[in-house]
């Protein structure tokens, strides 16, 4: 057996990666398909084939993906944790009958071979459907905050949104926008006068799946329903992913890299898959080293993303009081 454990504390996209890419690679591996830790799959309105259940994860092997880190003066978090770049791991793609698999698991090469099969794989329960939002004049953004928003190199900055909203409406002029997400709060912050949306996890994967138009956040949340979707004809998404906002040309990771998406820069400007993944072959990795959390540098770090939160929070109240939207 060849399978996963669901993790308490990860998120429903990590979740239901780790659902794809361990199945994908049992069944190349031609063994059957198990999964441990299912009480914390959460993933009721999905009919998914679990395969064999582990009751004891102890009693196989385990195979941690490799993690591949940049230690960058990006934040805190870059500074002593690192920023997480790693691609596929082509070793995980051959383990033992056996072993559980852990780990990030995000990249297409998983489960490329299996991509017509993911719709069945993350089959919707007809209860849960829904077209209200699949109409040819409406993109759905998904946008992420909540822990995104204390760390500056994450959160995506307005301008992305902007940017792929300028191309949405290049191609219909008469494009709406409605703002998909577990965070209204910080959506309307973000892109005020957009309508937003949440009413449970399974209504917004519903409705990105079910999008015609779709501008993405850097969350794995919304790719494997882009990915499976059945009407959608044009996703845009942030290039190198979760660190967009500061990256010199590596990605974070470079899983995130998917064919079909249109990656937007920092200009606005778009590349397909397969020149994203050209140009990050041609990125010379850095060598990089962790710093401890009582570093001089770490401290002065922690103390400018206090000073910047502070004043982000005392320039939004003002504006809010003055009514002043951006």
């Amino acid at each position: 057996m060849i399978g996963t454990e669901f993790l308490k504390g990860q998120g429903l996209g990590n979740r239901l990666f780790c659902y794809v890419t361990a199945r994908a690679i049992a069944a190349d591996a031609g063994v059957t398909f198990c999964t441990a830790g299912r009480e914390h799959l959460d993933a009721d309105f999905l009919l998914l084939d679990l395969g064999e259940e582990v009751s004891d994860p102890s009693g196989m092997k385990r195979y941690d993906e490799k993690d591949v880190r940049l230690y960058l003066p990006n934040g805190v978090h870059d500074m002593t944790r690192g920023c997480y770049v790693a691609g596929a791991d082509e070793e995980m793609m051959r383990v033992e009958d056996g072993t559980l698999l852990y780990g990030n698991m995000q990249a297409e090469e998983y489960f490329r071979n299996h991509l017509a099969e993911l719709k069945d794989w993350l089959r919707v329960k007809e209860e849960y459907e829904s077209n209200a939002y699949t109409q040819d004049d409406l993109c759905i953004i998904n946008f992420r905050g909540s822990e995104y928003i204390s760390e500056p190199a994450l959160y995506l900055h307005q301008s992305y949104y902007r940017h792929a909203m300028q191309k949405m409406r290049r191609e219909n002029p008469r494009m709406r926008f409605l703002v998909v997400t577990e965070d209204e709060e910080a959506a309307r912050k973000m892109l005020p006068g957009i309508p937003t949306r949440h009413v449970s996890a399974a209504a917004d994967y519903v409705t990105v799946k079910n999008a015609r138009y779709l501008i993405l956040s850097n969350s794995s949340f919304g790719v494997l329903p882009a990915l499976t979707s059945e009407t959608v004809r044009r996703v845009i998404a942030p290039k190198y992913w979760a660190r967009h906002n500061v990256s010199d040309g590596y990605w974070a990771s470079a899983q995130n890299i998917y064919d079909g998406f249109e990656y937007i820069d920092r200009q606005g400007s778009s590349f397909s898959a397969e020149e994203c993944r050209a140009e990050l072959a041609n990125y010379r990795m850095p060598e990089t080293n962790p710093l401890a959390e009582d570093d001089p540098a770490v401290l002065r770090m922690r103390k400018q993303q206090r000073r910047r939160e502070l004043c982000g929070k005392m320039i939004r109240k003002v504006r809010r009081m003055l009514g002043i939207r951006i």
